[in-house]
């Protein structure tokens, strides 16, 4: 007897594009590292002076250059750094002498409980609110929310920061602390009251484009053919907008909240320095005064990072909530097959 012939398990269609778009996203994150490396190694001051203070003798200076290795050239600097930086060592502070990768991982993770109470108001009061709207639309309520909304877009996020710690921060109300100190010794339970300001800050600047975006693809979805052959057919109109409606118009939102991320994770480090929310934000803005190279470089790198996977996650759900998409591949395929054209890489060189 034959034995049963055992087919190899066939790989996903998206599988292919998502390993390109894998080294896409880390060939950006190297280049905008060495931009970054190149940049920081051009500023005007010297950080071996920075550190020893304006008067200290050029003997000192030297040899606080050298063991910094900042004599050596910036293509050999970077090469060290990079290397480094792929084994996990990101160097050690020029102001506090700690490992970098400490010092960032504090606050990284202050930033990432920001970001994460910012997504946890603006997606669902986005989702709320275009919904609604798209529901309404060319009503009243609808042109002047639109309005608002605008308003809010236009108005930069040090204003809108600066409003309303002038609103609920002031001896006339003092509602709420106007700086965010956290204890570390503390939960954060503890201490949501400091939390409030900087998160409604950044709410307010991701709301209007998330809440937009939303109410254009639910008005899509309204009128497109199958929900007007669902309604012919008889069917509830809730029935049509919770059930065939809403999960049509979630994959344009998923692209959406995750430019909103992208936009949010740079509006951080302004409210972090506004609220001295001690976060990545204001580290970068001690760096950055200090002329702390490891550390600029280092906090670069992480937020490049955090937008590179930001953004592949956000196409690999978007390909995978979409048929045609996730098998757009295969498809095509199967029309040059049909067609009788045979895929290069299958051709034989007498074929060719």
């Amino acid at each position: 007897m034959s034995e049963p012939s055992c087919k190899s398990p066939r790989t996903p269609a998206w599988l292919s594009w998502f390993i390109g778009r894998l080294g896409y996203g880390l060939l950006t994150a190297w280049l905008i590292s060495l931009v970054v490396f190149i940049a920081t190694q051009a500023l005007p001051s010297d950080p071996a002076r920075v550190i020893l203070g304006p008067d200290a003798p050029l003997e000192s200076i030297l040899t606080l250059q050298h063991q910094l290795g900042l004599d050596q050239p910036i293509l050999w600097q970077y090469l060290r750094w990079f290397g480094s930086a792929l084994s996990g060592d990101l160097g050690e502070s020029l102001d506090s002498n700690a490992p970098v990768s400490d010092i960032l991982w504090g606050r990284f993770g202050y930033t990432l409980v920001l970001l994460t109470g910012v997504i946890l108001v603006v997606v669902p009061a986005a989702l709320a609110l275009g919904v609604g709207l798209a529901l309404r639309r060319d009503s009243r309520l609808d042109r002047w929310s639109l309005s608002l909304l605008i308003f809010l877009k236009a108005t930069p996020g040090f204003l809108l920061a600066i409003g309303l710690v002038l609103l609920f921060s002031m001896p006339h109300m003092d509602w709420l602390p106007a700086v965010s100190i956290l204890d570390p010794d503390q939960s954060l339970l503890r201490q949501l009251k400091f939390l409030v300001l900087p998160v409604l800050a950044l709410s307010l600047t991701a709301l209007p484009y998330l809440t937009r975006m939303v109410r254009a693809a639910m008005i899509e979805a309204l009128d497109s053919d199958y929900v007007v052959a669902a309604r012919l057919r008889g069917i509830p109109y809730r029935r049509i907008v919770w059930g065939h409606t809403l999960p049509n118009a979630l994959v344009p939102a998923i692209q959406g909240v995750a430019l909103t991320l992208r936009t949010l994770i740079g509006g951080a480090v302004l409210a972090e320095v506004i609220f001295s929310y001690p976060g990545i934000g204001t580290a970068l803005n001690a760096a950055i005064q200090m002329r702390d190279l490891p550390m600029i470089q280092a906090i670069v790198l992480v937020i490049t990072l955090a937008v590179v996977l930001i953004n592949l996650l956000a196409d690999l759900l978007t390909v995978l909530l979409t048929p045609k998409l996730r098998t757009a591949r295969r498809v095509t395929m199967i029309q040059r097959n049909r067609r009788g054209i045979t895929p290069w890489w299958r051709r034989s060189r007498g074929d060719a």
